[in-house]
């Protein structure tokens, strides 16, 4: 897929069905027939798949934004009441009225939902990708995650623009001819002839885990520094700061997995809540607590289900949006 094609966006009508094949859906869960239907109209044209992809994305945004504002729970639960009633007209309208209201906090971010519909490649919440440029990098997205890439005389580059990526740059370009690779983001630039590392962009920094190769890491305002494969970094604009023993293993998510390592409870919690819509947390008396294993990301609630074996926690549900761990009656 070239940089030209994936930036096209789809025209509103298209944008509009894809909105109502999705409330469709969240209305009607179980209705196989609607799949299969809503599998055929997004295969029929290249255009409805991006509009699909595009809306999946952009709802899993508002649904994170809403659950942050005040009061947020009741406003879900009764988002969820009426879906279960709502004609399509009814639902369509009422996800109108809701987007203006999530619309001030997608501006207040530099309209960061908006990348995803311009982004070369780009996920939803709990969807990865996997993707071969032309060069021969191997690139992997994470959850709710987008790029740009480019393409120049001698350099080549790619901006995360959002979520979590693994680059692999081992088989591209062998040879004399090997042109620079740099990643950009919003706290430093990530420099590579050749490697295989994971870049993840959050709100405050970068975090950099080079697998194999070698990264040379160029922060914003700070000094340059060199990574090697089994280093862990955490980017701002001004230094990098080698992380010695980090808590959670970088590249599981390749996987579909978590693995952690004495990881806090709260910190193992607000990963799950990359990989699903809605709010998880937990009470502040638990918070603490340390939490090691191997986690499956192929159903969040099943994987929540399992703390309270090892740990002393209840998990308790206002609604599937909205969950919240507490310590043990």
């Amino acid at each position: 897929m070239s940089g030209a094609q994936a930036r096209q966006l789809p025209c509103e009508a298209v944008v509009r069905q894809a909105i109502e094949w999705s409330l469709r859906l969240q209305v009607h869960p179980c209705d196989t027939a609607l799949y299969e239907q809503c599998q055929r109209w997004r295969t029929h044209a290249a255009e409805h798949e991006r509009a699909w992809q595009q809306v999946q994305a952009l709802t899993g945004e508002l649904s994170q934004q809403f659950a942050a504002l005040p009061a947020s729970g009741l406003a879900i639960e009764a988002l969820e009441q009426s879906q279960q009633r709502l004609h399509r007209r009814q639902a369509l309208k009422l996800l109108s009225s809701v987007a203006v209201v999530g619309s001030a906090a997608w501006f207040a971010r530099d309209v960061a939902p908006m990348q995803q519909w311009r982004a070369d490649y780009a996920t939803g919440i709990a969807q990865r990708g996997s993707f071969h440029l032309a060069d021969g990098t191997s690139l992997q997205l994470n959850t709710d995650s987008a790029v740009n890439h480019a393409v120049g005389e001698g350099r080549r580059s790619i901006t995360l623009t959002r979520g979590e990526i693994l680059l692999d740059t081992a088989t591209s370009q062998p040879g004399e001819g090997r042109s620079l690779l740099q990643v950009h983001s919003g706290h430093g630039v990530f420099e590579t002839l050749a490697g295989r590392f994971v870049v993840r962009r959050d709100e405050r920094q970068t975090r950099l885990s080079v697998i194999a190769g070698e990264v040379l890491v160029r922060p914003m305002k700070g000094q340059p520094v060199q990574a090697r494969a089994g280093q862990d970094y955490r980017v701002s604009a001004i230094q990098a700061h080698l992380v010695p023993d980090p808590d959670m293993d970088a590249s599981a998510w390749i996987d579909g997995l978590i693995v952690t390592r004495g990881m806090r409870l709260r910190d193992f919690l607000a990963e799950v809540a990359r990989y699903r819509r809605g709010r998880v947390a937990c009470s502040d008396d638990i918070a603490d607590l340390r939490l090691s294993g191997v986690f499956r990301l192929q159903d969040t609630d099943k994987l929540l289900a399992v703390l309270p074996r090892t740990l002393p926690v209840q998990v308790d549900y206002r609604t599937r949006w909205w969950v919240t761990l507490r310590r043990q009656a």
